[in-house]
């Protein structure tokens, strides 16, 4: 009896299912929009962010500085050919919308290396793909290497021979492992190899060359990590590290530097003086500052405790002409006339503050661009005024 019973129900189940196929069918068969399709319809963006945030860094054509490229940090791209007047986005095709740093080919302009992935390190950081290379200028570009890296810090070219380009990779924020550390091409991006690796924890913010001698290379190691939790700024790996063989052997070059944990160190190399180095150096219980050698490197002199933030900023810029007037790059950006003893605010008026990159026309040093988190903004700053009279481009 209970076999009859349960095979009449599983009998009204099937009918009732294909009553209702029916009765689909039939609904398709007369609705009017049943084969329209909808492949003609793009979506766009609408909103709510209207601009591209921060921007991270400039390349400028040392022999025509109206053409120069533009990074921004989660926004692409853009290349100007008219100083400014009009951009172009020219990544917007690539694996990545988010550009950390930039090098332009000092022999050859229309050569651009592009490393993905914000250079920062605050919990909106956007990651990206890996390094990439242009031979027209932005038409076109080509992925080369270092995909696992998510954040490159800085890229260096050889100036005698450049197919040899040396590669600051940071390595994942969120995570262990990726590419971290110091790589190096003498083939154009051809082939790599790691010429610097510290661990797993540890990657490369930034790699500087001495101005006098490329094979003298000085290279930033930063340790670091994001949990949703809380940040690791730090740590016992941070160090700077110096080469004078190319990349071949490398050395720490921390003496006189605050012991114990280090976070992020920001380096520049005065054009005037390469004998001096400045040192931006975050440090624990509050030692850090900014520090200077006056002998590439073989000890260092703490000059003022003068500290940005390395979540943000933590990036220095030398003037090319007067090797004492130094630029910190922060939420107000702060310029040093007396290599570093003290600081002053150079003054924001008219302009979105957040300062993260900074080019100084080497021809002539009061002419300026700077990015920020608002817009790029062409500075012309005057000895009558000391102060600045921006121009947004």
């Amino acid at each position: 009896m209970k076999f009859i019973i349960g095979l009449l129900a599983l009998m009204m189940i099937v009918s009732d299912m294909q009553a209702q196929r029916k009765r689909n069918s039939d609904d398709k068969s007369t609705d009017p929009l049943a084969d329209v399709s909808l492949n003609v319809f793009k979506l766009r963006g609408i909103g709510p962010a209207l601009t591209s945030g921060r921007l991270s860094d400039l390349a400028v054509n040392p022999d025509n500085h109206s053409g120069f490229y533009v990074a921004a940090s989660a926004g692409g791209l853009w290349k100007t050919t008219n100083g400014g007047v009009t951009f172009e986005p020219i990544f917007d095709d690539q694996g990545s919308y988010s550009i950390g740093c930039l090098a332009m080919d000092p022999c050859n302009h229309n050569v651009i290396w592009a490393g993905t992935g914000e250079n920062n390190n605050q919990r909106s950081v956007s990651y990206g793909y890996g390094l990439y290379k242009s031979i027209d200028g932005g038409k076109s570009w080509k992925k080369m290497v270092l995909e696992r890296s998510e954040h490159i810090g800085m890229i260096t070219i050889d100036p005698r021979n450049t197919d040899i380009v040396y590669v600051a990779a940071y390595g994942p924020l969120w995570s262990t492992g990726g590419d971290r550390g110091i790589y190096k091409t003498t083939d154009g991006g051809e082939t790599w190899e790691s010429i610097l690796h510290i661990s797993e924890n540890t990657g490369f913010n930034e790699i500087h060359m001495d101005p006098r001698n490329p094979d003298v290379l000085y290279a930033t190691a930063r340790q670091r990590r994001k949990r949703q939790w809380t940040y690791l700024g730090g740590g016992s790996e941070s160090a700077i590290y110096k080469s004078t063989g190319a990349g071949k052997t490398w050395k720490k070059i921390n003496r006189g530097l605050p012991g114990g944990d280090l976070g992020r160190t920001g380096m520049a190399i005065p054009p005037a003086n390469p004998e001096i180095i400045y040192a931006l150096v975050e440090a624990q219980e509050r030692r850090g500052g900014f520090y200077r050698s006056v002998n590439r490197g073989a000890s260092w002199e703490k000059m003022s405790s003068t500290v940005t933030s390395g979540n943000y900023y933590q990036e220095v810029v030398a003037d090319p002409v007067d090797e004492k007037r130094v630029y910190l790059m922060d939420v107000f950006t702060q310029v040093t006339t007396d290599g570093g003893k003290t600081f002053t605010r150079r003054g924001e008026r008219s302009k979105h503050w957040d300062t993260h990159c900074l080019w100084i026309d080497p021809d002539d040093p009061p002419h300026m661009m700077e990015g920020s988190d608002g817009v790029s903004t062409n500075h012309l700053t005057t000895a009558r005024t000391g102060g600045s009279l921006p121009t947004c481009l």
